[in-house]
């Protein structure tokens, strides 16, 4: 019951478009930081639809002490953000590790997030020192000389609201013309072929998470909810904590790829929306008033999916050290899993420093108590619903 993060992560097949201009052999560089985490196969997407040939887009490698070191050293800038201080080394990469050099170097400014939660929330935008972090790591490669100059590189950053479709072809259009010679016809027709990347991607992993929850449901087993940001799948920045877990049998479920399907959220939610507390299954109201930042509103939502799913027994909250949108979140998250008699446990202060030997005994300690309780807690959770999940019902009827 393994669940891969990402599938062929960064990484599609070509698109067969046809386009006014030959730019196959333009490289382009994607620094996998940040919300490129969840918005890759949009951005493969739309450099295939404007004629980038898919072996021709390189991302940077994970973090690593290792890359920061050999790449980034001496272009640091001051953040407090260890995953934005950790660019530095992506960009590196990208200019000075590559067999073959890069054209481009692509590093988005996103705004807004696309989200299951829109229109059921204020707003879906993206930290505030995320999405800057492309202008402040690019300023440690240009404060002496500018190294992109120097290497042929053109830099590209383009704001970005990916909540809103409709303007995204002219934000890119008017971000990207001068570096690809684009005409705003071709950027709309890549901007939808991003989109569909996008959705086809998300709606697979979607539906690998709904065949882990049917067969947690059908066997009665546990399975376990990491509750993080995006980069939290990077090696070097959740440290693979969710990995050593599964590899003790316990399948993982990212909230990031929960399967929205209708019949799964009116199961939950039916209650609530019955008695009036919430207006729909994604309406985050109930607990947090001030839905304007895309992350933060998922992990709430994703709080309140593990107290109600009976076989989640057990949340792990990933976060940064001392990370200024988490820190709020803290307390909500962890009332609103364990009044439900679900296990909660926060790694909340993540860096590059994290010692492999706290997480091991750390990871040995949930273990323990996964395996002591989640009987029990699906059991109670189980007995606190109205009804029966369709597909249990429908194997229990076989």
């Amino acid at each position: 019951m393994n669940i891969q993060t990402l599938l062929t992560p960064f990484a599609r097949k070509p698109s067969k478009e046809l386009l006014s201009k030959d730019r196959s052999t333009v490289r382009v560089g994607i620094p996998k930081v940040l919300n490129i985490w969840n918005t890759h196969q949009f951005w493969i997407g739309f450099l295939e639809g404007i004629g980038i040939k898919y072996t021709n887009i390189v991302f940077s490698s994970n973090t690593s002490e290792e890359q920061s070191r050999e790449f980034g050293k001496g272009r640091g800038t001051v953040d407090c953000c260890y995953p934005v201080k950790a660019m530095s080394g992506h960009y590196g990469e990208l200019i000075f590790g590559q067999k073959k050099k890069i054209n481009v170097l692509l590093s988005p400014l996103i705004y807004s997030m696309p989200s299951s939660l829109q229109g059921h929330v204020v707003a879906n935008n993206t930290c505030t020192r995320v999405m800057a972090g492309a202008e402040n790591i690019k300023s440690g490669y240009m404060k002496e000389k500018d190294v992109f100059v120097e290497n042929q590189i053109k830099y590209a950053s383009p704001y970005c609201t990916l909540d809103d479709r409709i303007i995204v072809p002219q934000q890119l259009f008017d971000g990207l013309k001068d570096i690809f010679d684009l005409t705003y016809e071709e950027t709309k027709k890549a901007v939808e072929i991003g989109f569909n990347a996008l959705d086809t991607f998300n709606k697979k992993m979607q539906k690998q998470s709904m065949d882990i929850l049917e067969q947690c449901a059908k066997t009665n087993k546990p399975c376990v909810l990491v509750i993080a940001r995006p980069y939290h799948m990077d090696t070097g920045i959740g440290h693979e904590i969710e990995t050593d877990l599964q590899a003790h049998g316990y399948p993982i479920v990212w909230m990031q790829y929960f399967p929205t399907d209708p019949t799964l959220m009116n199961w939950l939610f039916e209650e609530d929306i019955k008695e009036k507390q919430i207006k729909s299954p994604f309406d985050i109201s109930d607990v947090w008033p001030s839905s304007y930042s895309s992350n933060t509103n998922e992990i709430l939502w994703a709080a309140k999916i593990a107290a109600r799913f009976p076989w989640i027994t057990c949340v792990i909250r990933l976060s940064s050290y001392e990370c200024g949108m988490d820190q709020p979140t803290f307390t909500p998250t962890q009332k609103i899993v364990e009044n439900s008699g679900t296990l909660f446990f926060k790694f909340g202060d993540l860096d590059s420093t994290k010692p492999s030997g706290s997480v091991r005994i750390r990871v040995e300690t949930i273990v323990h108590y996964v395996k002591k309780n989640s009987a029990s807690i699906i059991e109670k959770k189980l007995a606190r619903m109205k009804t029966q999940w369709p597909p249990v019902k429908a194997e229990a009827l076989v």
